[in-house]
């Protein structure tokens, strides 16, 4: 059957809000905070203003290690017992982001904060598969897409709106408290989905196993790599985002209205994405989206040069929102197709390949950032590089392969 397994546990309703919030502290530990990024670059003592960025970065530096631990720790250990140990790590961070009295306690805080969050994400996940099955399943990840959605919409308006009457270490605060209450919640009302007898022993090798797995074939290695390249451009961006609108453009407390129509964009591509993927297949959506962004980054470029790095506000959004819709398409589907071949090692297999093109983002989205002069052409060359090398990977993956089968028959 494809329905919810017979486990006890609270009802359709409070599941997904459950796991909804559980899910989204990654994107509220991170768009929260956008706007006060220079205030706290200037109260710690930053040693720049490009040294900002790093608030941004080392909470994925912290989910990229974490990643690789919560899924094995939750087969060893149980599902609840390895998401309290995740927020027990975010809340330690958290206490370092808000009583931080210098540039380096935050950024350790903010590492922590990440290496924490993603036990409750990466965990949520193998619960939801715990509980449910096949089309449940996927009704359920539908909605908890939704609030994927509305959270980076929303969360720098919140946090710009909370800077008007509160300072910036308030934000800190409310993302301990939402952290707190997802706990409570979860443990007073979520049971334990694993039993022991289900239990594996706690392996290391597993993840080794599955790194070399993953390392070995070209077609998952090829599109984790894509991943982690095509992600370095949506890092860059939510680091220079500040910087670029309330400094360069001199928006203010504007800034989260034109972060949230960029944000909107990545959101209905990944809604038609959804619907277009089972007509046409992952791989000819990838191939039509990935060139299409390399052409626009292209002419990102161009434009960048033409005007010295500093375009009509509207010109860059004219760029910006179709570049993030393309993004849109190509994130799902490349992971997905990164995990096509893992199938027989589908748990370790996702932290492994989540894992890793996060860690090949992170330097790649840092230079992009660290780059930053005053102007937009940095950010337009890193995009316009990072689309052509995803395009010579999709390249090389596809030189290797004599025949690659369509990933689904399409649906007429």
């Amino acid at each position: 059957m494809v329905t919810e397994q017979t486990q006890p546990g609270p009802r359709m309703g409070e599941f997904v809000a459950m796991m909804a919030l559980m899910t989204s502290l990654v994107a509220m530990s991170i768009d929260l905070m956008l706007p006060a990024l220079g205030d706290i670059g200037v109260e710690l003592g930053a040693p720049n203003e490009n040294a900002t960025q790093l608030v941004v970065t080392m909470v994925f530096l912290g989910l990229a290690i974490g990643q690789l631990l919560y899924g094995p720790l939750s087969d060893s250990i149980g599902r609840k017992s390895a998401i309290y140990a995740g927020f027990g790590v975010f809340f330690i961070g958290s206490l370092l982001t808000i009583f931080a009295f210098n540039f380096p306690m935050m950024l350790i805080g903010r590492l922590l904060q990440g290496f924490g969050v993603a036990g409750p994400r990466a965990v949520s996940m193998a619960l939801i598969r715990d509980r449910f099955a096949g089309r449940a399943m996927a009704r359920v990840m539908s909605f908890i897409m939704v609030v994927f959605i509305i959270v980076p919409i929303i969360a720098p308006a919140l946090g710009q709106v909370m800077l008007l009457v509160t300072p910036w270490r308030a934000l800190f605060v409310a993302l301990l408290s939402l952290g707190l209450i997802a706990l409570i919640w979860f443990g007073a009302r979520q049971p334990e989905t694993l039993p022991v007898e289900r239990r594996a022993p706690l392996a290391i090798n597993r993840i080794g196993h599955a790194l070399r797995e993953v390392l070995s074939h070209r077609i998952a290695f090829g599109y984790t790599l894509m991943a982690g390249v095509v992600s370095a451009i949506l890092q860059s961006y939510l680091s220079l985002a500040p910087q670029i609108f309330q400094s360069q453009y001199d928006l203010g407390a504007h800034f989260p209205l034109f972060f949230a129509a960029n944000a909107l964009a990545i959101g209905v591509a990944s809604f038609t994405n959804g619907r277009l993927v089972m007509r046409y297949g992952m791989r000819r959506l990838v191939k039509t989206a990935l060139p299409l962004l390399g052409g626009l980054t292209l002419t990102f470029v161009v434009v960048a040069l033409i005007t010295g790095g500093q375009p009509p506000l509207w010109v860059l959004m004219i760029f910006l929102m179709p570049c993030f819709f393309c993004l849109g398409i190509l994130f799902g589907n490349m992971n997905a197709l990164a995990m096509e071949p893992l199938g027989h090692i589908a748990g370790v297999g996702a932290a492994v390949v989540g894992s890793l093109s996060t860690l090949v983002a992170i330097p790649i989205g840092a230079m992009i950032g660290q780059a930053y002069n005053g102007t937009i052409t940095p950010l337009a060359v890193g995009f316009a590089v990072s689309a052509l090398t995803a395009l010579g990977l999709l390249r090389w993956i596809e030189s290797g392969q004599h025949a690659i089968k369509p990933d689904s028959e399409p649906v007429v």
